[in-house]
């Protein structure tokens, strides 16, 4: 089986959700078979593992329509790509393609990080179900990483393919935080600074915890920092980082009294898995796709209720309470395995190289 994996929407400093789920899967892969990558610029290599690769065009370029003819070079069987807009145009192999969500179908305003053309495309895109429907059509198989997005997909009605899901996991970490262990008076957040994300009821969540530092831990634009900043009442401590390696979230991560994420909609929750993982207490708003990865480990809030917020992180002061959710948690994210995911993305290959081979009419479905 020749499986290439399409890495290029990897970032080049700091990972958001789709690169970490591409390189950890490319690493889950690479431990029992044998696959190559597709990068756009040498630079997203210190992010990939070492494995073989070949560059070829950006994902965003005008180019990414015929990149399959390209791709067709290297012979592979299958294709896996983490995103649903990867050319196919003229394509003689399997492909696999991946829709996260349907967020931006409720929340439009695109990636800021895209090109001025692509996020008009992307508002564009979004005005309707139908080019949804194109893009996965082309796919043999389509993989998605809940079955919370799965079903709002066969709700839409977006695709006539089989859908796999591949869940996300959270990296590998050193020992958890030791049982017993008083944690600090902080907090952290991990993720993106997008208005779906609702920081600002995190914010204002601090006005109820006195004492308390609230750490906002990802990369943010000035101009989105200098927004969020205004919203800081008056003597609470929230510290703005900009960006943090992961040694240092993770050594973070086991000390804080709890991790929070108040997001309105989202495919998955990887900081729920992370934080769970650390033996940290998780405190997340409550939407379904939170309930499917947190089930009974995380204390579920109205985001839209800043109290609510506080009340939930003061509970967590009760020692038998922490000890009881850094318990819960760590049994919850043994659930989630990026060897298991990759195993279910091998198996979504055999499948789609098996119905390529089909539509060929050149090679046996037994030798898939």
């Amino acid at each position: 089986m020749r499986l290439i994996v399409d890495a290029r929407y990897t970032r080049t400093s700091q990972h958001d959700g789709i690169s970490r789920f591409t390189a950890s899967l490319i690493e889950a892969l690479a431990r029992k078979h044998e696959v190559r990558m597709l990068i756009s610029d040498p630079a997203q290599l210190p992010m990939l593992p070492v494995v073989p690769y070949t560059q070829v065009s950006s994902p965003t370029s005008p180019l990414e329509p015929l990149v399959a003819l390209k791709v067709n070079r290297l012979q592979p069987d299958v294709v896996f790509s983490p995103m649903q807009t990867m050319g196919s145009w003229g394509r003689k192999y399997g492909l696999i393609l991946t829709l996260h969500d349907l967020i931006y179908y409720q929340h439009r305003t695109p990636p800021g990080f895209l090109p001025a053309p692509v996020r008009l495309l992307w508002r564009l895109f979004h005005l309707a179900y139908w080019p949804q429907r194109v893009l996965l059509n082309r796919a043999d198989v389509v993989a998605t990483v809940s079955q919370t997005t799965k079903s709002l997909m066969a709700e839409h009605r977006l695709t006539k393919r089989e859908v796999r899901v591949v869940y996300n996991a959270a990296e590998a970490q050193d020992e958890p935080r030791p049982a017993g262990e008083a944690p600090t008076k902080e907090l952290v957040y991990m993720g993106s600074f997008m208005e779906y994300k609702n920081v600002e009821t995190l914010i204002a969540a601090m006005a109820h915890l006195p004492g308390y530092t609230l750490h906002l831990v990802s990369g943010i634009r000035p101009q989105r920092r200098e927004q969020l900043e205004a919203l800081v009442p008056a003597g609470a401590d929230v510290r703005f980082h900009g960006g943090i390696e992961e040694a240092d979230y993770q050594e973070l991560l086991r000390r804080v009294t709890a991790s929070l994420t108040l997001s309105r909609s989202e495919g998955f929750g990887i900081p729920l898995v992370e934080a769970m993982r650390a033996g940290t207490p998780m405190i997340a708003s409550d939407i379904p796709i939170f309930r499917e990865v947190g089930a009974d480990a995380v204390s579920y809030v109205n985001p839209g209720d800043p109290r609510a917020v506080a009340d939930a992180v003061l509970a967590l002061e009760d020692r038998a309470r922490f000890a009881a959710a850094r318990e819960a948690g760590l049994e919850r994210a043994a659930g989630f395995s990026w060897d298991d995911s990759a195993a279910v993305v091998w198996d979504c290959a055999h499948e789609a190289a098996r119905l390529a081979a089909g539509r060929r009419g050149n090679v046996p479905e037994s030798e898939w």
